[in-house]
C-alpha cells in the first residue's frame, strides 16, 4: 500500500511537471486603432480563467499553453479573441464599437431585433442606451422593468410580482452559470447575445421549484462566464464597471453667460486669467461616450481648447513663457476674424525640478463607493506615485465623517509604502469637506519646501456635504489656505452626483488647476505623461490684458473664460488670483473679431446722441497695429508681478494657408460654441467641423486629436 501511494504521488508530481512545462508565459501589447497602448484593459485565459490587466503602457503578461483562447477587452471596443500557438508575443489592436448595436431578444420560440442608433444625441430625438436588465423589458408578456437610479438594479417584474431585492427574485443563468440581479446590473450590454425569458411551465419544467417565479437566461457572444462556478463569476463581475445609464439631474454646474461683442470704443481693455484646466473636455467626452445629452453648462470652451497641446516655440528670453499669435478668417462666421494668442511654458528637465511636498487628500466617503470612484482615484494616484523621485515625499489624508492622516510624509522611493496605503482605502460616511482641507493644507506648511513644489491634491467626487458645504463657505476657506504658498490640483471622478461647481471654484480660488478623470488613459495622461505640467508650476497668477485699436476692430469677444475674465483695474493689483502654468504647458485663447467697416447682425447699435459720453474721436496713426496685448504674472515663490508686452500686427492669412494649430483649436472652440447652442455663431454644420479639425490632425502621436474627431462624428446635433 505505501508503495502504491509514493507511485501516485509521483505520478501527480510528473504530471505537473509536465503541464507546467507546457505552460509559457505571454506578452505583449494591447493597443487601440491608432496603435496607442491602452492601459487597464482586460486579457482572459478563457481555458484556465486566468485574468490580468495591461499596464500604464499597454502591455501585459499572462500563462498559457498551446491551443488556450485568450480573449482582449476594453470598454468602449470591439472584443478580440487570439490563439495562442507557438509564439510568446500576441500583440493585439482593438477598434472602436461606434457601430449600432442589435439588440437581439429571444422570447420563446421567435427571435426579434431592435435597432438601437446610438449616433444620434439630439435632446428631441435621442433614445436612451439600454441596460442588462432593461433589455428584458417587452420580450414577454406580463413582464416590466422600471428604472431606477444609478448603479442599482432596475425593478423587474414578472405575472405582477416585484422580484428584484425580494424573497420572489425570479432565476438569473449567465451562459449556464446560475448568477442574481446585483450581477446581471454588471453585465456590459454589448456582451450579450440572446436573452430568454422563461415563466410558468417553461420555467419549472427545466428548472424545477428553482423557476418558480421565473427565469431569465443570458447568453454572452464570447461564452465570457462559462464554465465558470458561482464564486468565480461573483469575483469576476465585481471588477467589470456598471454599464448603467447615468442620471445627471443631480449633478451641478455654474451657469454663465457666454461673451458678448463689445466695442474697443467703449470697452478698450479685454482681461482675463489664464486657464489650463481641462476637466470640461473630458467630462463633455464622458457624456458623448455614454451616449448622453451634454448639459449647456458643462461646456466651457476654453478647457475644450486647452485639452490639447500645439506646437508652440520655447521661450528664448528670461520670462517663462514665449507668446505667440495668429489672425485668420472665422470658420463660423463669414465675416469675421479669429486671433489665436498661445503661450508655451519653459521645458524643465525632470533632474532640474525643485523638490515636491504632496499631501494626497482622499474622499473617502459613502459616495465615492462606485467603480468609477475610489477604486478609479487610487489607481490614478498610482501613476503619479510611479513618477515621485527620492527628493519628494507624499502624505496622505482622508476625509468622511471626520478627517484623518493615514500616511505621514513618506519619500518618494517608498512607493512599496505609499501604495500600500493606498490599497487600504475604503468608502463609507458622509463627506467633511472642510475638515480635510484644514488637516491637508497643516500637513503641507508643516511639511514646507522652500523654493520646492508644495501642493495638495485634491482627489473627489466634490460633493461635499457635511460642515462649510456651499461654494460661498469653500471658496473663503480656499482662498485662506492660498495665503500659506501651498498649490492645489483638484482631481474629479463619478457620475450621477458630480459637483463640478464645487470643483472649479476650489481650483479657481486655491492657486490650482483641476482635471476630470473619466477613465485610466485619463489618469495616465495628465498625471503621467503631463505630470511636470500638472505638478510643477513655472509662473502664477498670470493675466492677460488686451488693447484693441479701434480703426481695425469695430468690435471682439472672448472665445469661453466667461469665469476667468478680470477688471481691468485688476490687471496690476497683485492680490488678485490667476491661473497658473506649468512646465511646458501650452495656453491658448481666441477672440472673433469684426474688422471695422464690417456689417454684422451681431454688433450692437451704438447710441450717437448721448451729450456727456460721447467718444471723442482722435488721430490714430497705428494702422499696422490690430491690438497691443500685455502679460504679468508671478514666480511660483514670488509676491510681485512681472510685466510683458507685444504688438501684434494687423497682419490676416486666409483659413486655407493658416496653421494646423489654428484649424484645430478652432474647430475644438466651434464645437463648443455648437453643444452651447451659442447664439453667436451662424454655421452649425458638423460636416463642417470635421473637415476644418481633419485638416488641423497633425503632431498626433497620443491620438487625442483622432480622438476628438470620433467624438464629432459620434454627435453630430444639427441644430
Amino acid at each position: 500500500m505505501k508503495n502504491v501511494k509514493l507511485i501516485s504521488l509521483a505520478l501527480s508530481m510528473l504530471i505537473c511537471f509536465v503541464t507546467a512545462a507546457q505552460e509559457k508565459t505571454i506578452t505583449g501589447m494591447v493597443a487601440d486603432e491608432n496603435r496607442q497602448p491602452l492601459p487597464g484593459a482586460n486579457v482572459t485565459n478563457q481555458n484556465s480563467k486566468q485574468t490580468t490587466q495591461t499596464n500604464f503602457d499597454g502591455k501585459y503578461s499572462i500563462q498559457a499553453q498551446k491551443g488556450d483562447l485568450l480573449i482582449f477587452n476594453y470598454i468602449g471596443y470591439e472584443t478580440q479573441r487570439q490563439k495562442v500557438e507557438n509564439a510568446t508575443t500576441i500583440n493585439i489592436k482593438l477598434l472602436p464599437a461606434f457601430q449600432s448595436l442589435n439588440e437581439v431578444v429571444v422570447v420563446g420560440y421567435g427571435t426579434s431585433s431592435d435597432e438601437y442608433e446610438n449616433n444620434n444625441y439630439s435632446p428631441s430625438k435621442r433614445k436612451e442606451k439600454k441596460t442588462s436588465a432593461q433589455m428584458l423589458q417587452g420580450t414577454i408578456a406580463g413582464i416590466q422593468v422600471s428604472q431606477n437610479s444609478p448603479y442599482t438594479p432596475s425593478p423587474v417584474t414578472i405575472r405582477g410580482v416585484a422580484t428584484i431585492s425580494s424573497k420572489n427574485e425570479p432565476l438569473y443563468i449567465i451562459d449556464g452559470v446560475r448568477a442574481n440581479a446585483d450581477q446581471i446590473a454588471q453585465i456590459n450590454p454589448n456582451d450579450i447575445k440572446d436573452v430568454k425569458v422563461l415563466k410558468d411551465s417553461e420555467s419549472t419544467s427545466v428548472y424545477g421549484s428553482k423557476g418558480a417565479n421565473g427565469v431569465v437566461v443570458i447568453a454572452t457572444k464570447n461564452d465570457l462566464y462559462k464554465n465558470l462556478t458561482e464564486k468565480e463569476l461573483n469575483t469576476k463581475l465585481k471588477h467589470i464597471d456598471p454599464i448603467l445609464p447615468e442620471q445627471v439631474n443631480q449633478e451641478d454646474y455654474d451657469t454663465f453667460i457666454e461673451n458678448a461683442f463689445e466695442s474697443p470704443k467703449t470697452a478698450p481693455l479685454s482681461t482675463f486669467s489664464i486657464d489650463v484646466d481641462n476637466a470640461s473636455y473630458t467630462n463633455v467626452r464622458r457624456f458623448i461616450n455614454n451616449g448622453q445629452a451634454v448639459p449647456k453648462d458643462a461646456v466651457r470652451v476654453e478647457e475644450m481648447v486647452n485639452f490639447f497641446k500645439y506646437n508652440y516655440p520655447q521661450p528664448n528670453d528670461q520670462h517663462p513663457f514665449s507668446i505667440n499669435t495668429e489672425l485668420s478668417d472665422s470658420p463660423w462666421n463669414a465675416k469675421s476674424q479669429v486671433l489665436k494668442i498661445g503661450l508655451q511654458g519653459k521645458n524643465i528637465p525632470t533632474d532640474d525640478l525643485p523638490a515636491s511636498n504632496l499631501v494626497f487628500l482622499i474622499d473617502v466617503s459613502g459616495s465615492m463607493s462606485e467603480p468609477n470612484k475610489l477604486p478609479l482615484l487610487k489607481q490614478s494616484l498610482k501613476i503619479l506615485v510611479n513618477e515621485l523621485r527620492t527628493k519628494d515625499k507624499v502624505a496622505i489624508v482622508v476625509y468622511a465623517g471626520a478627517a484623518g492622516l493615514v500616511l505621514s510624509p513618506t519619500s518618494g522611493d517608498e512607493k512599496k509604502t505609499i501604495v500600500e496605503a493606498l490599497d487600504k482605502l475604503s468608502a463609507g460616511g458622509s463627506t467633511a469637506g472642510g475638515a480635510g482641507i484644514n488637516l491637508a493644507y497643516k500637513i503641507a506648511s508643516e511639511n514646507f519646501i522652500k523654493n520646492g513644489n508644495n501642493r495638495v491634491i485634491l482627489a473627489t467626487d466634490g460633493d461635499f456635504n457635511v460642515g462649510g458645504s456651499s461654494n460661498t463657505d469653500m471658496e473663503k476657506l480656499i482662498e485662506e489656505k492660498r495665503k500659506s504658498g501651498v498649490f492645489l490640483t483638484c482631481l474629479g471622478y463619478g457620475m450621477g452626483n458630480y459637483k463640478d461647481s464645487k470643483m472649479e471654484t476650489l481650483a479657481d480660488k486655491g492657486n490650482g488647476n483641476y482635471a476630470y478623470i473619466d477613465n485610466i488613459q485619463e489618469a495616465n495622461r495628465f498625471l503621467g505623461k503631463e505630470f511636470k505640467g500638472s505638478m510643477f508650476a513655472i509662473a502664477k497668477d498670470v493675466k492677460i490684458q488686451i488693447e484693441f485699436n479701434p480703426k481695425q476692430v469695430q468690435a471682439y469677444r472672448l472665445i469661453g473664460y466667461e469665469n476667468r475674465k478680470l477688471r481691468p483695474e485688476d490687471f496690476k493689483n497683485d492680490a488678485i488670483d490667476a491661473g497658473e502654468l506649468g512646465s511646458n504647458h501650452t495656453v491658448t485663447a481666441l477672440y472673433e473679431i469684426i474688422p471695422s467697416g464690417i456689417q454684422s447682425d451681431y454688433l450692437k447699435q451704438q447710441p450717437d446722441d448721448l451729450k456727456y459720453t460721447k467718444v471723442q474721436e482722435t488721430s490714430n496713426t497705428y494702422n499696422g497695429e490690430l491690438a497691443t496685448i500685455k502679460f504679468r504674472y508671478k514666480k511660483p515663490d514670488g509676491d510681485k508681478s512681472i510685466e510683458m508686452v507685444n504688438v501684434i500686427p494687423n497682419k490676416s492669412v486666409a483659413l486655407e494657408k493658416a496653421t494646423e494649430d489654428f484649424k484645430f483649436s478652432s474647430a475644438v472652440a466651434w464645437f463648443g460654441l455648437k453643444l452651447r447652442d451659442s447664439k453667436l455663431i451662424s454655421n452649425k454644420s458638423s460636416e463642417d467641423i470635421l473637415k476644418l479639425a481633419k485638416q488641423g490632425l497633425t503632431n498626433d502621436s497620443e491620438g487625442y486629436k483622432a480622438e476628438f474627431i470620433r467624438l464629432v462624428e459620434a454627435v453630430k446635433l444639427d441644430y
